[in-house]
């Protein structure tokens, strides 16, 4: 009989220690900003997903494991912080019969999505699973490439069927067997809980480990179970102010996104690599500590109603937090205001002599937008872009974008961003002005990259925008010191309040972190100017 292998723990707690490694050289850089695929309502997509997948009523295969990784398991978060004790690992892939090492990138792309496992890239970590005991196998169930489970045997019932445990995903399971590629519902099991699930009001004490032979099991979501109180948050290992990464924990239903609010606008943050608890923030002010966030739960809700943290780096992080997790106290704030939330990601997407092109992310709960031009409003859509006409050559614009939802509330304006109509002859790349690109680092599946703008030309800038178009899947995850759009292979980056301004001669630089094939950067990618 063979009962969860440790082999398969171990490869597990290498992939967290190199995902974490790769984190620690991007930590030199300024905090990540999401990028418009992921301000894109990415809690949306994960939650249709989750709900299509949720196998209530369905069995799988149940091994065991002895703890998580360390410093932190799957879902970024160290055990000794999980508010559960009984915790179970999902599986990143469901590859039937393709048992390589990893047969994606982490985290897994859209074009590979047939391949995710109910993992979903991190987007199921933090919730809460009610498992039942299933049946008892009587032959081989050892998860074998390629082979049947419960081979040479039956599965039979005995006097622990039905016995169940709500127990919490904190990790994921990307081991190379049959039980984590096959089997779309296998769970691995924390070993510690397993003699703990309950029948009849009482632990079952002595199912594992004779009666065990890695049983089936069924499962399916469930919300925390008598859940009281309200999140935690954390620093992670390394958090600084130039890195301001949290762990988020103690959710009513799983996490979908964060959001941070940085002074004018709330502005959805970068999960970690597949770390689904693990997400970078930014602050309230430009260099500042105190931050405030809000959080978007499994069903892509805004978690106790919107309510919005406040909480600062502790002083014990001013070079960084030594420890895998500080926790931190928070103020509160509810607003109940019922209107949509503000457009994220207003970015400037074309320019003529007599037009501006606008594009935005879309806001939850919107029906349509109010696009307003210095103040004034200019038009109304239902979808998130639209082009200015009739406008003056060679003349300055400031827009901002409301949402507004079927029964009228309106959000608060969007960020605000400039942009210059083109001179009365026309005109495409402002030839005062070059941006280039710099490979800072790369590992397998993905790479970290600064761009640099030079004003080559004889005025200071009021803005800038520089493009490109992937020759392949290349996809940017996290960026900085910008706002970043991708619309399929298309890339859009355009200044922040605080570098709009470029002197003649002079320079910024912002920086992304992306997925795929590092070679497909394009040297000189199109630079525009404001």
């Amino acid at each position: 009989m063979i009962t969860a292998p440790l082999a398969r723990r171990t490869g597990r707690r290498l992939l967290v220690t190199a995902v974490f490694g790769v984190l620690l050289l991007a930590s030199s850089f300024l905090y990540g900003l999401s990028s418009a695929s992921a301000a894109a309502a990415p809690w949306a997509a994960s939650a249709d997903r989750a709900a299509s997948a949720d196998p209530s009523g369905h069995t799988g295969n149940a091994t065991h494991f002895d703890g998580l990784g360390s410093p932190y398991g799957g879902c970024g978060v160290p055990q000794a912080a999980l508010e559960s004790q009984d915790f179970v690992a999902l599986n990143v892939w469901n590859t039937p019969g393709r048992y390589t090492g990893q047969p994606t990138p982490r985290p897994i792309p859209s074009s590979d999505a047939d391949s995710m496992g109910l993992f979903d890239n991190g987007h199921n970590c933090g919730r809460w699973v009610r498992v039942t005991i299933g049946d008892y196998c009587t032959g081989t169930n050892d998860g074998a490439a390629g082979q049947a489970f419960c081979r040479n045997g039956s599965w039979t019932s005995d006097k622990y069927n039905g016995a169940t445990l709500d127990m919490l995903v904190a990790d994921s399971c990307g081991d190379t067997n049959a039980w984590c590629r096959d089997d779309p519902y296998h769970l691995d099991l924390a070993t510690h809980s397993l003699n703990t699930f309950q029948l009849g009001g009482r632990p079952v004490a002595d199912m594992y480990p004779d009666r065990w032979n890695n049983r089936h099991i069924s499962w399916s979501f469930v919300p925390a179970p008598g859940y009281s109180g309200d999140i935690s948050i954390g620093f992670v290992q390394n958090a600084a102010t130039w890195w301001p990464t949290i762990d988020v924990t103690h959710l009513p239903n799983g996490i979908h996104g964060v959001e941070y609010y940085d002074g004018s606008a709330w502005v959805p943050a970068g999960m970690v690599s597949d770390l689904g608890q693990q997400y970078t923030i930014g602050p309230n002010s430009s260099g500042g500590s105190s931050y405030t966030i809000r959080v978007r739960d499994a069903d892509g809700k805004l978690v106790q109603g919107g309510r919005t943290y406040t909480f600062a780096l502790p002083r014990s992080c001013s070079s960084g937090c030594t420890q895998p997790y500080t926790g931190v106290s928070y103020t509160t704030s509810d607003s109940g205001s019922g209107a949509p939330d503000a457009p994220t990601g207003l970015a400037v997407t074309a320019t003529t002599a007599t037009s501006v092109s606008l594009s935005w992310s879309a806001s939850s709960g919107a029906a349509g937008y109010g696009v307003y031009r210095d103040g004034q409003l200019v038009g109304n859509t239902t979808g998130t872009s639209f082009t200015d006409s009739g406008l003056a050559a060679s003349t300055s614009y400031t827009y901002t974008v409301k949402a507004h939802d079927s029964s009228g509330n309106t959000s608060a304006a969007s960020n605000g961003v400039s942009a210059t109509t083109q001179g009365s002859a026309g005109g495409g790349t402002d030839s005062g002005y070059a941006a280039t690109t710099k490979l800072v680092n790369s590992w397998p599946g993905g790479f970290t990259t600064e761009v640099t703008v030079t004003n080559t030309g004889t005025s200071t800038s009021t803005g800038w925008r520089v493009g490109w178009s992937w020759p392949g899947n290349q996809k940017v995850t996290t960026a900085w010191s910008t706002r970043l759009t991708q619309s399929g292979s298309s890339v859009a980056a355009s200044n922040v309040d605080y570098n709009s301004a470029i002197p003649p001669s002079g320079q910024t630089t912002f920086g992304f972190n992306g997925t795929g094939d590092s070679s497909g950067l394009p040297g000189n990618p199109v630079c525009t100017l404001n």
